[in-house]
């Protein structure tokens, strides 16, 4: 297995990637593990099947035909899928976008563009913007544009201009117990406050803590389908919208259904407890270590008991 090694990265920022290794699915596409935060990009069914699946999907494009451009937020491009995706199909239905995106480390998409077996997926035009993206922080054509802004998350979210809002953020982190830094309450409010009129957050997490932040943060909340109604996964991901649009959404489709009885239970357990970070700054170990520590001491349910009720049935 090859990788990919940029020391002085790993030392400059907190967050770096460090070590990067080529990690093949099992669709064939592309991916990469993080050896600082001991996980993969993408699950091993493939790269492009998850971003399908988990944001562009339930991101039901064709319901924002109407907005005039089009703004995205791709929160931790990485490789770049999830853009590459959503840039797809928006050129197929003549959307004009305004993209942004926030990452932290430059290598994973240049290492993306460098593959043949991920160029091999996307149209001249998309790995133009990828290209542009990834050489100059920026891309612009006739009638779509987009920024790159490098660096931590937590400090370019606030950094924002404060005109501009999103009708789709994508929320793509690391896992909340492997980067706890992206899934805080603070920075799941500041992406909040970033929703545009029925726009959407969509993530793959389904975590308690995450749904939480984001519940109190004034979002209603829809349960991602799996794409297999006999797979043994019960969400595939997060739907959260602002609450007088969530109103409107009574009537699951395939794409997603309302939270069940076990999942809006599983909000009232322990595993509820948020990822809190009132400064900003603080280190994984800090954030995870605060939690734990309120867990020890909360009245809540506890999450084993939550699991022998619903998922060992």
């Amino acid at each position: 297995m090859s990788a990919f090694t940029t020391e002085q990265e790993s030392e400059s920022h907190p967050l770096a990637l460090g070590e990067l290794s080529l990690n093949q699915t099992l669709d064939g596409s592309f991916s990469l593990h993080s050896n600082y935060f001991q996980e993969g990009f993408h699950d091993n069914t493939g790269a492009i099947a998850e971003a399908k699946a988990k944001f562009i999907r339930p991101a039901e494009l064709n319901n924002l035909k109407s907005k005039k451009p089009l703004r995205i937020l791709d929160v931790c491009v990485g490789l770049g899928y999830n853009t590459a995706c959503a840039l797809e199909e928006t050129q197929k239905m003549s959307l004009d976008i305004n993209w942004w995106g926030l990452e932290i480390d430059q290598r994973p998409l240049k290492i993306a563009l460098g593959s043949k077996n991920f160029r091999n997926n996307w149209s001249n035009k998309t790995l133009k913007s990828l290209e542009e993206i990834s050489k100059n922080s920026s891309w612009r054509n006739s009638s779509s544009k987009g920024e790159m802004l490098w660096g931590d998350a937590r400090d370019w979210i606030r950094k924002l201009p404060q005109n501009i809002n999103f009708h789709l953020i994508m929320l793509d982190p690391f896992s909340p117990k492997k980067c706890p830094e992206l899934w805080t309450q603070e920075f799941l409010r500041d992406i909040s406050i970033r929703l545009a009129p029925k726009g959407r957050i969509v993530t793959y997490c389904t975590a308690a803590a995450i749904r939480s932040s984001l519940q109190d943060s004034g979002l209603g909340l829809l349960s991602i389908n799996p794409l297999s109604r006999d797979s043994k996964r019960w969400s595939n991901g997060t739907i959260a919208m602002h609450s007088e649009e969530f109103t409107q959404h009574k009537q699951e489709n395939g794409n997603w259904h309302q939270l069940t009885q076990m999942e809006r239970e599983h909000l009232l357990t322990r595993a509820a407890i948020k990822y809190r970070d009132p400064s900003g700054k603080d280190s994984s170990a800090q954030i995870i270590q605060r939690r734990k520590q309120e867990q020890e001491t909360s009245k809540l349910e506890s999450t084993s008991s939550w699991q022998k009720r619903w998922l060992k049935k």
